[in-house]
This record gives structure tokens, sequence and C-alpha cells, in this order.
């Protein structure tokens, strides 16, 4: 008798006697995943200047895209008609796609929240949209990502404990609806646990979302402006309150340090935009640290921006030429820094299994960690500070619910042009001068 081999699964092969770190591996349609592994973010159906032969050739095993973008535009009956996201962006491994909800929860001065789901003014044209649990399950749906998440509500840092309980509440409700609308058996729906920095609701939260029997969960809200010992604390109460034979996704953290410190903890998936974004402002990963690529030390060096990295930027190319691209502002700069700082995570990721599986996770998490340089926590907490104003500041006219040709939607698209600036001194601040 032939038996149905299951579309999902996951395995534990090793887990660290001494932290919890894992090393697993997670079967989907679209192939396996071992973990830890990090994902790429391709919000809008491509990881920003790269092909996907690139991305498997460096190591991607899964990318993230985003519902919410892809609502917008080209939107996803479209590219359901066009055969689903795989086929529509050439992606032959497994994708997974966020709900679109904490893209609606930084649209917070455009938006408003009520039981039913989420009201919002488009960032493209200003038009009222409206985003509800079926609404962006049947989105995902058209998508076809292999991995889909429950629509929730996130909370801003700091938020009241009333606040967080009722975003809390409202979760586990949107959760339960999309759990009860999922219809495709080829797709993974993952709970989210909210609950802000309080440890009663994060563990109130765990337990309502276990209760649903999802067949993977993650770790929300840890990305939204809290300290770096906030989010480990949180990280580090919820994960063993997951089940053990479950995927366990930590949502919007992955710098070096951070796929680290959450693999420590127990967390299996990771996505973050920084290693991408930091590459197309000059900056690289190593193991050092963040180098910055236009400093003016690497002008005449022969040698590779990091001669341990197996990538084709650094096997190809010398850090003096990165250098140029980067002055003369040439496109092929923001490509050759992508690829290395992504196969950066991708060896990191590598590196971390092969650890846990040997069982010398302690002593390679301790060495990493005594020599990563990381970026200092008052500059990082400052420099978001100073982009939180500047879309507070564009805030008012929108509020009076202007649309894509009232001045207000104008003021907002400048001060995103002046938040993407800072961003681009921020992450030049906190490079180190690595030699």
């Amino acid at each position: 008798m032939s038996s149905t081999r299951p579309l999902f699964s996951f395995r534990l092969e090793a887990v660290d006697p001494e932290s919890g770190a894992r090393a697993g591996r997670f079967e989907t349609p679209h192939g396996a995943i071992l973990t830890p592994a990090f994902m790429p973010v391709g919000t809008q159906a491509t990881v920003k200047s790269l092909s996907p032969e690139e991305l498997e050739q460096l190591g991607a095993q899964i990318i993230l895209s985003n519902t919410y973008h892809l609502y917008l535009r080209p939107g996803t009956e479209a590219i359901a008609k066009l055969g689903g996201l795989h086929h529509f962006m050439n992606w032959r491994r497994p994708i997974l796609t966020d709900s679109g909800g904490f893209q609606v929860f930084s649209l917070s001065h455009l938006r408003k929240v009520d039981q039913g789901g989420a009201t919002f003014r488009s960032h493209i044209d200003g038009s009222e949209q409206r985003l509800t649990p079926e609404r962006a399950i049947l989105a995902q749906e058209q998508l076809g990502a292999d991995v889909i998440m429950c629509f929730d509500e996130c909370v801003e840092h700091p938020a009241t404990y009333e606040r967080t309980r009722e975003a809390m509440e409202r979760t586990h409700r949107w959760a339960a609806r999309c759990r009860r609308v999922q219809s495709r058996a080829d797709q993974a729906l993952f709970g989210i646990v909210q609950g802000g920095g309080y440890d009663d609701l994060r563990a109130e939260s765990a337990a309502a979302l276990v209760a649903l029997d999802f067949p993977g969960y993650a770790i929300g809200g840890v990305s939204v402006g809290e300290s770096k010992e906030d989010c480990w604390r949180v990280t580090g109460q919820v994960a063993p309150l997951l089940p053990q034979g479950k995927p366990r996704y930590l949502m919007g953290v992955g710098s070096p340090e951070d796929l680290v410190g959450g693999v420590t903890r127990g967390v299996d998936l990771f996505d973050c935009v920084l290693p991408t974004r930091i590459a197309r402002n000059g900056t690289i990963l190593t193991d050092d640290g963040r180098v910055t690529a236009t400093r003016s030390a690497l002008r005449l060096q022969e040698a590779p921006l990091d001669p341990t990295c197996d990538c084709y930027t650094c096997t190809h190319f010398s850090a003096a030429y990165v250098h140029h691209l980067f002055k003369a502002e040439e496109l092929l700069a923001y490509r050759l820094a992508s690829i290395h700082n992504l196969r950066y995570m991708a060896r990191l990721s590598a590196r971390l299994r092969e650890a846990i599986v040997a069982g010398r996770f302690g002593a390679f998490r301790r060495e990493f960690l005594a020599r990563y340089r990381v970026a200092d926590e008052t500059t990082r907490q400052a420099q978001r500070d100073k982009r939180l104003a500047a879309w507070a500041a564009a805030r008012p006219r929108l509020d009076e619910g202007q649309t894509a040709n009232d001045e207000g939607l104008k003021q907002m698209q400048s001060a995103k042009c002046k938040v993407q600036g800072e961003r681009s001194a921020d992450d030049q601040s906190h490079d180190h001068a690595v030699t």
C-alpha cells in the first residue's frame, strides 16, 4: 500500500542542551528548508537588484514577499491569473508571505482598526482600502506562497497595558477567523504571538494560539522600537511556550548578532530588510562587524572586502573596485554589496546549524559575539527617533483623509525621502573601521 507524503513537516535534528538552540528540517511543497534559516526580503516579488538565479547561488532557501504591497500593486488577483507568485517571479524554492498586518500598523496615521479589520489609505495613491482576516487569507491564497501568516494587530512601542491587551485579543479573534477560512492544503498558516513587552500577555497569547493548533508559530511585535534587551527577553520567554515539534519564526529581526541571539533562544526562521538595505548604503557585513565600503582606506585595497567569504563579489572583485563603484554611484555597487550581505547571512545560518549538530554551539556563539562589534544601541535609538519625528511631521494633513493629489500625500512622500536619507546616514554612522 502506498502512503501519501505530507506536504509539510518539521523534524528536529539536534538541540543544544545548554541553550535550546535547534537544527531542523522544514519540508514544504517547494523543497526543504534546513534551519536555522534567514529569509531575504523580496517585498514586491523581488529581492532588490538580484535575480532568482543569484539568490539560489548565494544559498537563499526561502524568501519573503509582502502581501500588502502586492495586494495594492499589481494586485493578488492579477498574480493568481499569471500562475501564482512562484511562476510570476520565477522562484522555484519556498516563499513566505506576511499578512500585511505590520504594514497597516506602520500606516497608523492613515488607517482605522475595528473588530472586522483595518481600513487604510494606500501609500501609493491615497485610495481607501480594506483588509480583514478573510481578505488577507484570500490574498495569500491567490499569491500561493508555501507559508502564509495570520492577519494580526501589532501595537506601537511603548503602548499601555490596556492598549496592548486590546490588540492582542483582537489578534486572537482574527487568528481564529484566518484558521476557519483557509482552504489550501498546500499552504502552512502560522499564528503570530503578540502581547508587547508584557510577560503575562505574551504567555496568554502563546497559549491562545497553540490552542488553535497552527502548523507553525511566529513571534511578532519585537521590531517596533523596543530595546534589544526587551526583544531578547520576550523572545526567550515565548519560544519555550511554543510546540517543540513545529517551526518558530521571529518576525522582522535579522542582523548577524540578532540571528545568533534568536537561535540561542530556540528560533528557527528569521527575516529582515537590513542586510540588503544597508548594502545599498555601502555597508558590508563581516564577522568583525560592519564595514563601510566607501572608507578611504579601501581605495587601494587589492584584497576583497571579506577575505573569508566565498560569494561572487569577494571571489571576483577587490575592495578597491567596490569602493570605486559606490563613489561613482554605479548600480553594480548595490548588486555586489547585496550579494555579499545575503551570502554572509546564508553562511552564518549554515555555520550556526553545523555548530548545533556538532554539539559545539555554545563555543561558537561565545567566540562570535566576542569578535563581532555591534552597532551602538544609543545611536540606533536616536536615529529611530529622528525617523519617527520625520513621519510625525507629515501626519496632520494626511489624517484629514487627503487623497493622492492632495498636498498631504506629497508631504508624506517628502518625509519618506527624508527618512531614507537619514537611514543612510544612520547605517554609515554604525559602521566600524574594520581593516
